[in-house]
């Protein structure tokens, strides 16, 4: 117990002293974790909006990859980007390894499965003949999807936030792709995993404060603007 107020006391003292390498931690954090999720959202909702609406043969199918995906492994995606972009790989030539940009790519990736999946759900959800009512209206199918999109978009909140957590809690994949390099790809999550092999519990419990602060922050935020749109 004593160390679990011993990290309290350590969170709170990393915050006041704006110790420089956690800012540039936390900094580094927001950013990988916010470009990712904003990726997988941009992506996401279309896919999702697609599988929703659209009618094919192996849909089914591809709703099931959708959800299987939404439990993908961080590990295994972190393999196959390490695999992708390492320096004798298909996409070696970019020089991506090791770097925030392999994090992004793989954050985006454990997060788009869960946008997407959020997305179709949420689509489908509404009214069939709303869309047909619109459609009769005269209105353009990308017009439809953008009404749609309105009608659903607390849901589609749901699912940024949902993605945002899945990237930014995630250590598997950043460890593999980006190397915990100190000033360079080092973010909260993979800190944490340095001192407690390290023994440094204090400062593990402190920055994972940290973390669940920031999660909270933004999920606080997002959580402000839904309850906006519903009043």
């Amino acid at each position: 117990m004593d160390l679990v107020w011993e990290g309290i006391r350590g969170a709170f003292r990393l915050l006041v002293e704006l110790d420089p390498e956690v800012l540039r931690v936390t900094a580094l954090t927001l950013a990988v974790s916010g470009s990712a999720t904003l990726v997988a959202t941009a992506v996401g909702v279309v896919l999702g909006s697609f599988l929703a609406l659209a009618s094919f043969p192996g849909r089914r199918l591809a709703l099931a990859l959708v959800n299987t995906g939404m439990g993908l492994p961080p590990v295994a995606v972190g393999l196959l980007v390490a695999v992708l972009l390492w320096r004798s790989g298909p996409l070696g030539a970019l020089g991506l390894i090791y770097t925030p940009a392999a994090m992004v790519i793989a954050q985006a990736v454990i997060a788009l499965p869960i946008v997407t999946g959020f997305t179709a759900a949420a689509i489908g959800s509404l009214p069939p003949r709303l869309r047909l009512q619109v459609l009769a209206l005269g209105a353009s199918r990308w017009q439809a999807l953008w009404l749609l999109l309105r009608e659903a978009r607390l849901p589609l909140l749901a699912a940024v936030m949902a993605g945002f957590g899945a990237a930014i809690s995630e250590v598997g994949a950043s460890l593999m792709v980006g190397g915990n390099i100190q000033g360079e790809t080092r973010v909260l999550t993979t800190a944490i995993v340095l001192e407690t092999s390290r023994g440094n519990f204090d400062l593990a419990i402190a920055l994972s404060l940290l973390l669940l602060a920031l999660v909270f922050a933004v999920n606080l935020l997002l959580t402000t603007v839904q309850q906006r749109r519903l009043s």
